[in-house]
This record gives structure tokens, C-alpha cells and sequence, in this order.
């Protein structure tokens, strides 16, 4: 089995690069995810909340939420363990419904050693008068691709 390379040796990552990443995901390009941030462990993902998103109540959907979070979580662990990651684990806690025109999803890596990365989520809802508001926190981890391979 082939090692991660050591984060000097990583290919150069930048924010059109994990946009392109985004783009060649169907199910993303379906919801309208965008990245607005990338780099130095974090990432920023952010969708327009639309009608079609939302449950019965009128927020937006769970699944919705916690895609976001699971995105963003691996976008941001991939600025410490390089492009070829895969979501090992996580875990949401809802906060309060997802009411608001844009969801944003900010996540941080918390730790990161050569094979795994822990990052935290925070996200938010954006109103129409640009005021945030938490509607979950999420947290989770992320391993190379060659560490869940073996």
C-alpha cells in the first residue's frame, strides 16, 4: 500500500482546484453547493436555501444540513491530508430549524496527523438581512485515501 505523502510533498491545492472537485460532483451540481473559502484547514461551502430543499415544515431539509456538513468537512481535512480523502465518520447535532436564504457550512480541521484529519463544522443560516443564525454543529473524520483503502 502506498503512504499519504508528507504535506511538503502534497500537489498545490487551491480554491479553483476544490471548486473543479465540487463541479464533478452530480449530486453537489443537483443542490447548488458552491466552496467560497479554501486553505490553510478550512473550507466554506454554501447553498441557496429553494423551495425544493425544504421539508413538510417549511426548513430546509436534514439530509440537506448534514450534506453540507459532511462536504465541507471533507474539503476542509483535504487542505491538511491532500485531495484524496474520504469521509470515515460523522456525527450532527441540530441546533434549531434551517430557516434563511443561504446555508453556510464552515469547517475547520481540529487536528490532523499523516492518515486522519478531525474537523468541526459550523453551520449557519443566512437571512435576507445578512444575519447568521447556528442551526447545527457537526463533527467528524476524515482519512486519506490510501488509509481506507488498507
Amino acid at each position: 500500500m502506498t503512504q499519504p505523502a508528507p504535506a511538503a510533498d502534497l500537489p498545490a491545492l487551491d480554491l479553483a482546484a476544490a471548486r473543479r472537485t465540487l463541479d464533478a460532483q452530480p449530486f453537489s451540481r443537483l443542490l447548488g453547493a458552491r466552496i467560497t473559502a479554501f486553505g490553510d484547514g478550512g473550507a466554506t461551502l454554501e447553498l441557496d436555501v429553494r423551495e425544493e430543499l425544504q421539508q413538510q415544515n417549511g426548513h430546509l431539509h436534514g439530509g440537506v444540513v448534514s450534506y453540507a456538513a459532511d462536504n465541507a468537512i471533507t474539503f476542509a481535512a483535504g487542505t491538511a491530508l491532500g485531495p484524496a480523502v474520504l469521509t470515515g465518520g460523522f456525527s450532527i447535532q441540530y441546533v434549531r430549524p434551517a430557516r434563511g436564504r443561504v446555508l453556510v457550512a464552515r469547517a475547520e480541521v481540529v487536528h490532523s496527523g499523516r492518515r486522519q484529519a478531525v474537523v468541526r463544522c459550523d453551520l449557519v443560516t443566512v437571512d435576507e438581512a445578512g444575519a447568521e443564525r447556528v442551526c447545527a454543529v457537526a463533527q467528524g473524520t476524515v482519512l486519506s485515501a490510501g488509509a481506507a483503502q488498507g
